[in-house]
């Protein structure tokens, strides 16, 4: 559902991603992960065309965002990790500008929406303007919002970020539930660890622009011996904070030896 294959970005003399090639199959649920800085989020806005590779090939859905960017668009919701609503419209007016610009039937627009504001808890405030909401309600919109037209493949950058434990497990049941039992693809970039280990099927890490470390969650902590995935990401990218320039020449070295034996 998702081909990525020696994906170059480079802005100016700065290379954001570096040769990164991945798969992600129809149906699963693929986890991005990676230090401040390391090219997730890069990697995402040329996925969904927002950005052009410098060079390399991407393909989803069957479609090549390049040359196809609007077949794209229809296959993919998508939760940013900036803010993408409208605050002067309400959260109803949110979803139904969404809905007309993806198709959907104002018959199952209205159905949807109401399905889905009642599943964020949202269903009662539809008619606030969403200046008026929290920080965690806003995020419950843009998720839900990415979910009304019923996409094939799912994008999710930091979705969860700002939302408590309950909500956050509410949130990811859904996702899991839409991926088993209707085949939605999804790929979603996270600092929470637990929420990787929980829900991926498989993980890719990045670091400075390059995947280091690739496999399902066990597969990672195996092979790193430790006994959370949190532990076996830090081994992998180092103890070192990160800016967003991402990590040093000789944290890459370390990695790629650990990654040899």
């Amino acid at each position: 559902m998702i081909e990525v294959r020696d994906l170059v970005k480079d802005f100016g003399g700065f290379r954001a991603v570096d040769g990164v090639s991945f798969f992600v199959a129809p149906g699963k649920i693929f986890g991005l992960l990676g230090p401040n800085g390391a090219g997730k989020t890069t990697t995402i806005k040329m996925l969904t065309t927002a950005l052009d590779p410098s060079s390399g090939s991407i393909s989803v859905g069957g479609h090549d965002p390049r040359g196809e960017p609007d077949q794209v668009r229809r296959a993919f919701g998508i939760v940013f990790q900036d803010p993408s609503l409208d605050e002067d419209l309400t959260a109803t007016e949110n979803m139904e500008f969404h809905g007309v610009l993806y198709g959907v039937s104002q018959p199952m627009r209205r159905e949807r929406i109401k399905s889905l504001l009642r599943f964020v808890g949202l269903w009662e405030r539809r008619d606030a303007f969403v200046r008026q909401y929290s920080g965690g309600m806003k995020r419950r919109l843009e998720i839900a919002r990415a979910l009304l037209h019923s996409p094939k493949i799912l994008f999710l950058d930091e979705p969860t970020l700002g939302l408590d434990p309950q909500t956050r497990n509410h949130i990811w049941g859904y996702v899991r539930d839409q991926s088993r039992e209707n085949g939605m693809t999804v790929l979603f970039t996270t600092h929470y660890m637990e929420e990787a280990d929980k829900n991926a099927d498989e993980l890719a890490v990045i670091d400075h622009g390059r995947l280091i470390a690739q496999g399902a969650p066990a597969s990672l902590k195996a092979r790193t011996r430790k006994a959370s995935l949190e532990e076996a990401f830090i081994a992998i990218t180092g103890h070192s904070v990160r800016d967003e320039e991402g990590t040093s020449v000789d944290q890459m070295r370390m990695t790629r030896r650990l990654w040899r034996r």
